[in-house]
């Protein structure tokens, strides 16, 4: 994932520097910019992109509670402060965490990684939405791009330097060096799934189910032990009581 970019709001010089240190040594955050309260923050929120917002509380003119509850989705919030009778105010808000001053770098380190699964589950989650609505894939062959419709394939073949892509408007598949890996990772898995080292199927266009095998068109695909758990409860879904 790309790094997340961070804004301190404190008014204290030694927090903000600390809080900038931290930032430099950990190596998927980006500091964007230091503001020393509430009301910088504002402005600089309305100019540039912030990812997460390290917020003391404890602050004139305006507390980082108060400015929490302005801040849009998806920037989070870890909670800095001196006092800790704030925590569950801070967890009110739906704060990503809360660090008591002092704190060190290992307590920091715990609560960016908390950032940093929920960021790496959104970016998964928005990348997985994008390839639910696309509906075609380019793919190289014979030194053309080749344009194939999703809801045209029947499976994916891989073999040892390149892959077959057996299509339902022709009888013989397209050719092309793309591996059976990265295909499947640009493939939606609500329509697409891998059931063996070797084979990625059209979920739609399985025929019939018959001794550990799918049939799709005239071919026969063994379901390999590795992948039947989850197709399995793909079947279990469908399956009409």
């Amino acid at each position: 994932m790309n790094k997340i970019k961070c804004l301190i709001v404190d008014d204290e010089p030694l927090a903000l520097n600390l809080l900038e240190d931290y930032i430099h040594k950990t190596s998927y955050l980006e500091l964007v910019g230091k503001c020393n309260n509430a009301i910088e923050a504002i402005s600089f929120l309305d100019q540039y992109e912030v990812d997460l917002l390290f917020l003391d509380i404890q602050m004139p003119e305006m507390t980082g509670l108060d400015l929490s509850k302005t801040i849009k989705h998806p920037i989070r919030v870890i909670f800095t402060t001196a006092f800790d009778q704030y925590a569950l105010d801070g967890y009110k808000v739906d704060a990503l965490d809360f660090l008591l001053k002092p704190f060190d770098y290992k307590d920091f380190f715990t609560a960016t990684e908390k950032a940093k699964s929920w960021f790496d589950l959104l970016e998964k989650k928005e990348n997985e939405t994008q390839k639910q609505q696309r509906n075609f894939i380019f793919v190289k062959s014979e030194y053309k791009q080749i344009q194939i419709n999703l809801d045209d394939i029947l499976l994916i073949e891989g073999l040892k330097d390149y892959v077959k892509i057996w299509l339902q408007s022709q009888p013989r598949p397209i050719l092309t060096l793309h591996s059976l890996k990265s295909l499947e990772e640009e493939l939606p898995s609500e329509k697409f799934m891998r059931i063996h080292r070797s084979f990625i199927v059209s979920l739609d266009k399985i025929k019939t189910l018959e001794r550990g095998q799918v049939i799709i068109s005239d071919k026969r695909i063994t379901i390999a032990e590795q992948y039947k758990e989850k197709f399995q409860q793909f079947v279990s879904g469908k399956v009409l009581n």
